[in-house]
């Protein structure tokens, strides 16, 4: 893995997407940032050092023609890209589940899969998916905590197939982020342990350097005490 290698990053318009971009840029990688069209995307794409390309992540297909236009070399993927919609068993339709699963898990695999030949042409890489604390333990929005606990699964099935071809694959678990978004329904109390969207980006990026070339499969709590 070369260091001087560029960071794919999607969802990269959204708070954790900005904070991520801003570490990786901070330690002189470029990054390549997928995400929706629109206004962030494109202050994004403003910035030095930073390629914006706007995609339905959630596509195969646009996933596939968005890689292809990838401007630079890249040997590292930070899977940000995902949704949230709140509601017990009673409020799930096939709606809710279609739109969550398609933003969560299906943006996680068609982009590993897209991914995961270009870093093995290059010798090898590192991909972080984003899973969720729910996923794995606590009361959840059922439709979303399923979705996440997927890309938890999807996450180990991808560390043991693509360990031969050098490429590690691991995932963060955050639970309450502190973002402006969620600034506006936290209480006091629950924003004084939600976690700064900067905390979490110096964990995917050292996932993503050379000090975390033993690690894969993991699956790293970044919640605090959230």
């Amino acid at each position: 893995m070369g260091a001087v290698d560029a960071v794919i990053v999607t969802g990269a318009a959204g708070a954790l997407g900005h904070a991520v971009v801003a570490e990786f840029r901070s330690r002189g990688r470029e990054v390549v940032a997928l995400d929706r069209a629109g206004e962030r995307l494109d202050a994004l794409g403003g910035q030095d050092g930073v390629h914006a390309l706007a995609a339905d992540l959630s596509s195969r297909a646009a996933v596939r023609e968005a890689f292809d236009a990838i401007p630079v070399e890249c040997d590292a993927l930070v899977g940000l890209a995902g949704g949230f919609t709140p509601g017990t068993l009673a409020d799930v339709d096939e709606e809710v589940l279609d739109s969550l699963w398609r933003s969560n898990f299906g943006s996680a695999l068609w982009t590993a899969q897209a991914a995961a030949p270009l870093f093995a042409a290059r010798g090898g890489g590192a991909i972080v998916t984003v899973g969720s604390k729910t996923a794995v333990q606590g009361p959840a929005p059922v439709a979303h905590a399923t979705s996440k606990a997927a890309v938890v699964r999807l996450t180990e099935l991808l560390a043991e197939e693509l360990r031969g071809q050098r490429i590690r694959v691991n995932a963060v678990l955050p639970s309450v982020i502190d973002t402006p978004a969620n600034r506006s329904w936290m209480s006091e109390e629950l924003a004084a342990r939600a976690v700064a969207p900067a905390a979490i980006a110096k964990v995917i990026a050292f996932l993503c350097g050379p000090d975390a070339a033993p690690i894969s499969g993991a699956l790293v709590p970044v919640y605090g005490d959230a």
